[in-house]
């Protein structure tokens, strides 16, 4: 959350700088008018800032997954920058369209202009020429925007309607960027704000149009089959397994992917719940019914099913070197940890008399439960050599810090993995610091959060 938070309001004020190193006047203006210039120009430049960052991010790409903590975190940040750049995009408008409406109501006095200087630049005449229809239809893209950037952070609206539309922000963005390069103050060019803009925009360009191609992951996806499905009845879960002959480069337990089959549903995340073994090429995903999407999985996929896997994705892959692990896997967070527990037992088996395992405690709380399930969970436990607690919550209660220090006496020296519910995650985050936890470096948590 830390590099989420930096990255964010990094940008903003590096975006903000820049503007001020172009337009230093902006700090004395003359009045009113000059003012509401200066705000449009800022307002603008940080609006589309956030949308360039967003587009790009839009792309899934690696580069700074290991950076900022997985893709999960990046998506976070995608969310944030769409928050703030149609908040920002408001907020243009309002400087907009706000002092015209007070002249029109009497309010404000419209400023007298002079004769414009004559223009000798033959690309500054060339924008000039396009500022009238810059200016309707970027207002017209800014309409859909806010629609469309509404749409994808309501969460009672169908996943399926978030996915159809949500494309369409690629084509708002062109629109956007279009203009943006029209009516950015021209001066701004020649300075350190024009050429970060140039690259913005043009980074933002590629990327939408990547987008409305539908290339994202391009590079990663491969071609499966479903080979077996199983419903839980008691825990409203869908096991499914997909075979993948080829084309997959294998996974760190923790890690997602895509999964998509039906072309109209897109591809949606799950949690991988298996290690990868190159001689049997398969996949295991666990899905719960949580959502609109989900909940309508098991009447739609059937074994022999056709799909494309994209990934692996994230960095929640249980990377340290402490003694002990404390892994928290609440309801369906459940998930990679029981493809870590796969994972090291082949470790095991592999290198009985060269493996060193570290002390893991598993905690497993729940609200509804299955013998089977948890018949199987203990066998990967047994095999992984991990110490299992499971917690019914109507048999045993709620699980909280207390309880788990109870029981793991080296916690003060131990890493914590948690995936659940963010505001439990939350919780236990702020109970481990309040006792000198150091929950900075030691506190891994997936914000398996997509939209």
């Amino acid at each position: 959350m830390v590099q989420i938070k930096a990255v964010f309001w990094g940008a903003l004020v590096l975006l903000a700088g820049l503007w001020l190193i172009a337009d230093p006047a902006a700090l004395f203006p003359s009045g009113f008018f000059p003012l509401r210039g200066s705000m449009v120009q800022l307002t603008g430049v940080l609006a589309m800032g956030c949308m360039s960052l967003a587009m790009i991010l839009a792309l899934r790409p690696r580069w700074p997954e290991r950076w900022l903590g997985g893709l999960d975190k990046m998506y976070r940040l995608h969310k944030w920058l769409g928050i703030g750049a149609l908040v920002l995009s408001v907020t243009h408008w309002l400087w907009t369209q706000g002092p015209k409406w007070a002249v029109g109501f009497g309010l404000l006095e419209r400023p007298v202009r002079g004769p414009r200087a004559p223009v000798d630049n033959m690309f500054h005449q060339l924008l000039l020429s396009q500022r009238g229809l810059a200016e309707d239809v970027g207002e017209w893209a800014f309409y859909a925007a806010v629609v469309l950037i509404v749409v994808a952070l309501v969460r009672w609206i169908p996943y399926h309607i978030f996915y159809k539309t949500h494309r369409l922000l690629a084509a708002a963005y062109l629109v956007l960027a279009f203009h943006a390069v029209v009516l950015l103050e021209f001066g701004y060019w020649l300075t350190p704000l024009g050429l970060m803009m140039a690259v913005l925009l043009a980074s933002g360009s590629v990327a939408s149009v990547l987008v409305l191609l539908r290339r994202v992951g391009a590079q990663l996806k491969a071609e499966g089959r479903i080979t077996y499905l199983r419903y839980y009845p008691e825990l409203r879960v869908l096991e499914g397994e997909i075979d993948i002959p080829q084309g997959w480069p294998g996974h760190k337990a923790g890690q997602f992917a895509f999964v998509s089959g039906d072309p109209t549903d897109g591809p949606h995340p799950f949690t991988i719940a298996s290690a990868w073994h190159p001689s049997q090429h398969r996949l295991t995903f666990v899905a719960k019914e949580l959502g609109d999407f989900t909940s309508t999985l098991r009447d739609r996929r059937y074994v022999g099913e056709p799909v494309t896997v994209e990934g692996p994705y994230g960095c929640f892959t249980f990377d340290d070197d402490r003694p002990c692990q404390i892994w928290v896997g609440a309801g369906i967070g459940i998930t990679p940890f029981i493809a870590r527990m796969k994972e090291i037992a082949l470790e095991r088996q592999s290198a009985p008399d060269t493996y060193r395992p570290q002390e893991i405690h598993l905690f497993h709380p729940t609200a509804d439960y299955s013998e089977e399930a948890i018949a199987k969970l203990q066998a990967d436990a047994g095999a992984a050599g991990v110490q299992l607690h499971v917690l019914y919550d109507k048999r045993d209660g709620r699980l909280n810090g207390e309880r788990i220090r109870a029981v793991v006496t080296g916690w003060r020296e131990a890493s914590i993995w948690f995936c659940g519910p963010s505001a439990f995650g939350r919780a236990l985050r702020q109970d481990f610091a309040r006792h000198g936890f150091d929950v900075s470096k030691r506190f891994h948590q997936e914000l398996f959060e997509m939209r």
